[in-house]
């Protein structure tokens, strides 16, 4: 069952749930107005009765003998009809239009009214479907009851009047569920066509797969808005991991053909007669090893990635960033391949870091690799660190190519390369994301500023752990 359709019979119920306690207040309270209309006319009539009664010279003879005057037709309704009889239920004298018939006595009814000194009002039944409304009341003559009078019209009129109320308030009711039912369903049908265009939209992303689609909102700032809004958003982090996953499966069959590739050169080689010249066998095996070297780091890099993405937590102690930067030094030294290096150190002995010492040890090479790759030999790179109000600052600053401005946004995505005519081979491009991610998981960042021509500085962020060191 659709939505729609739940929608649209929750809405019909609970609308019919309170048209039926609308309608049977309305006809309980129309039946009281009716009954108590009747009743008040029965009661008027009784007075006018007994007041005759009471007006003549002797009113126990006129009970007895049965010779009230009783009033006419003409001036009375038709549809009254009185009785007066004695208090032992004999009835003694009756309104012409009974026409020879009476009104039932109950045999408890004078001793009520004999108890209660009130009138008596019950509804009878005369014959199957018809009903009468009866007063009854004492005749009392020298505070000694001497009678009971009784006055009663037919509920014919009342029942009529019912039945068209229960037909009216009936039919009104089904024609107003109606109309709700078609009104509802209108009005589900328009608040639910966003979500229909949301449901055709993705299928059709599932069956020709291009994320570019986007649903047009119509309003925003309503449920269906927002939720068109979320689901375009969702739609855009789908395409851009798309996107990086093809470029991803691009790259790294990229950077593994080229080792391979020579790796198998090196191998047709040795087989073709290559392995009898030490020279050449020498040669080979160092670029076999060279290019299994650097598909090994390639895979490790992928592997950290991926334990980050999967959220990897790192065990973190105290970390001496100064010793940590000078064994840094130490390495670059070895890597520099003709590129100068320095280290410079802010004032402060000692500056803390609370984190994994693999790991910054890591951020601070791929940083140091990545500066001595693009700056060429004579060039110069510079190590710092220093403490800025609760930071710890690690500096990486080098005199080469730069980067330019189109690149600086990019430049720590995934297999993101700039210029390729500007680019030095044997690298991934993941070292840059990784030192971002080691920065981050230690609660810091990485920025970088460059000028094309005049070299970079990449400085990472890191939280300063000395003074709760030393507290």
């Amino acid at each position: 069952m659709s939505i729609r359709t739940r929608l649209t019979l929750w809405y019909t119920g609970l609308l019919a749930v309170f048209l039926l306690i609308f309608n049977v207040v309305v006809y309980v309270a129309l039946q009281s107005v009716l009954l108590s209309e009747v009743e008040n006319r029965l009661v008027a009539g009784l007075v006018l009765v007994n007041d005759r009664i009471q007006a003549e010279n002797d009113p126990l003879a006129v009970v007895i003998s049965g010779r009230a005057r009783l009033p006419s037709t003409d001036a009375f309704s038709s549809q009254f009809l009185t009785q007066i009889s004695q208090l032992d239920g004999r009835i003694v004298q009756t309104s012409d239009n009974l026409q020879g018939r009476s009104l039932p006595v109950p045999d408890d009814m004078a001793v009520g009214l004999l108890s209660s000194g009130r009138q008596d009002t019950r509804t009878i039944n005369v014959a199957p479907g018809v009903r009468m409304q009866m007063v009854s009341s004492l005749i009392v003559f020298g505070d000694r009851p001497i009678g009971i009078i009784q006055v009663a019209q037919s509920l014919s009129g009342v029942d009529d009047a019912l039945r068209i109320a229960r037909r009216v308030l009936l039919f009104g009711s089904l024609l107003l569920l109606g109309l709700a039912a078609l009104g509802g369903a209108v009005l589900a049908r328009a608040a639910l066509s966003p979500i229909n265009v949301i449901a055709e939209t993705a299928h059709q992303i599932t069956q020709t797969g291009d994320l570019d689609q986007r649903i047009p909102v119509v309003d925003p700032n309503d449920e269906i808005g927002q939720l068109t809004e979320t689901f375009n958003d969702m739609l855009s982090r789908l395409e851009t991991l798309f996107q990086t996953q093809q470029r991803l499966v691009a790259d790294v069959s990229h950077e593994l053909r080229t080792p391979l590739t020579t790796i198998q050169g090196n191998l047709d080689l040795l087989k073709r007669g290559g392995i009898e010249d030490p020279e050449m066998r020498a040669e080979a095996l160092r670029a076999i090893g060279d290019e299994t070297g650097r598909m090994r780091r390639l895979i490790n890099d992928l592997l950290l990635l991926a334990q980050a993405d999967s959220g990897m937590t790192l065990h973190k102690q105290p970390v001496e960033m100064d010793t940590l930067l000078l064994d840094v030094y130490r390495q670059a030294q070895v890597m520099a391949s003709g590129v100068g290096v320095n280290v410079r150190l802010g004032a402060e002995d000692q500056a803390m870091v609370l984190g994994d010492a693999d790991r910054l040890r890591q951020l601070l090479l791929n940083l140091v690799d990545n500066a001595i790759k693009y700056t060429p030999a004579g060039g110069d790179m510079i190590l710092t660190l220093r403490r800025d109000g609760g930071w710890v600052q690690l500096g990486v600053e080098d005199t080469g190519i730069g980067i330019a401005p189109e690149d600086l946004a990019h430049i720590f995505d995934r297999f993101y390369r700039a210029d390729p005519s500007r680019t030095r081979p044997g690298g991934s491009g993941l070292g840059l994301a990784i030192a971002q991610w080691i920065a981050q998981v230690h609660g810091g960042r990485i920025q970088v500023e460059s000028l094309l021509g005049q070299g970079s500085r990449f400085t990472a962020w890191l939280p300063d752990a000395s003074a709760n060191t030393q507290a």
